[in-house]
């Protein structure tokens, strides 16, 4: 009975693994070996040597993710607990508010963005310049670069730290709030350690595209802030050097699967505290 049961196991699984290993495992396959090749397909090391004159470039990218994932984390944490704190119908209308702007295209938000922020015809200055006050340069500065992942990321933030919050044991708030707790000291107490899995995942998941983002610095930083994303994406489409390129993209999928793992294990730890 348990080796039908496996083999019918085996069988569902089958579809998800041919598709792990053709999307996945293949490409992860394909960057490791052009990142240790040169044109001719010959082993080197050369791509790897290079990669240090790049060094200010990836820490401005993790420094901008790591200001952009902050920002989104104070701003969705208290907008996730508003939202669990509602009734079902007010929060089915609030998640997909949330929501609403990513069934938009990432290209017409980003450049809606740019008409916002630009210095003579953009929406803000336009409203300064109306009540007499100074114009404020924005547009092609790190702060809109940093303006636009935080916009098109906030939803990656909210909804993992809300599917937690909207789970959470009510009893244990209604006993720490019993037992004389303060509002703050349940939310500092209670609330913060048991949401944590949510934290670490939106944490995640807003880190790791903001680190590999290219189009958001090309629009809004006018390409005076260049990211590793600009540097790859310049490397495959302008430069046709794949093998460089490749090179790059292995220390970002390195840099992406630590995140993965420290996410893994924060919230592996989490949960093993809560049961």
């Amino acid at each position: 009975m348990k080796r039908h049961s496996t083999s019918r196991f085996n069988v569902i699984a089958s579809p998800y693994a041919v598709w792990a290993a053709l999307f996945i495992i293949a490409p992860l396959i394909f960057v490791v070996y052009y990142s240790f090749t040169d044109a001719s397909g010959a082993f080197t090391t050369e791509n790897v040597s290079a990669l240090s004159k790049y060094l200010p470039t990836f820490l401005r990218s993790i420094w901008f993710g790591i200001v952009a994932t902050l920002i989104c984390l104070v701003i969705a944490y208290p907008t996730a607990y508003l939202i669990s704190q509602k009734t079902e119908n007010i929060q089915r209308t609030m998640v997909l508010l949330v929501m609403l702007p990513m069934w938009m295209s990432f290209l017409i938000r980003t450049y809606s963005w740019m008409a916002i922020l630009e210095d003579e015809n953009g929406i803000i200055n336009g409203f300064l310049a109306s009540l007499g006050l100074p114009r404020v340069h924005m547009i092609n500065t790190s702060f809109a670069v940093i303006l636009g992942m935080v916009y098109n990321f906030l939803p990656y933030m909210i909804m993992p730290i809300y599917s937690v919050m909207a789970k959470l044991d009510r009893s244990m708030v209604e006993a720490a709030q019993d037992l004389g707790g303060s509002r703050l000291t349940v939310i500092r107490r209670c609330i913060i350690p048991m949401s944590m899995p949510g934290v670490v995942s939106g944490i995640t998941m807003v880190f790791v595209p903001s680190v590999s983002t290219f189009y958001i610095s090309q629009k809004l930083g006018g390409g005076a802030f260049d990211l590793i994303g600009d540097v790859i994406e310049r490397q495959f489409q302008q430069s046709y050097n794949y093998n460089l390129g490749a090179a790059l993209s292995l220390v970002l999928m390195v840099l992406i699967l630590i995140s993965m793992a420290v996410m893994n294990r924060f919230t592996g730890d989490e949960e093993g505290m809560a049961i």
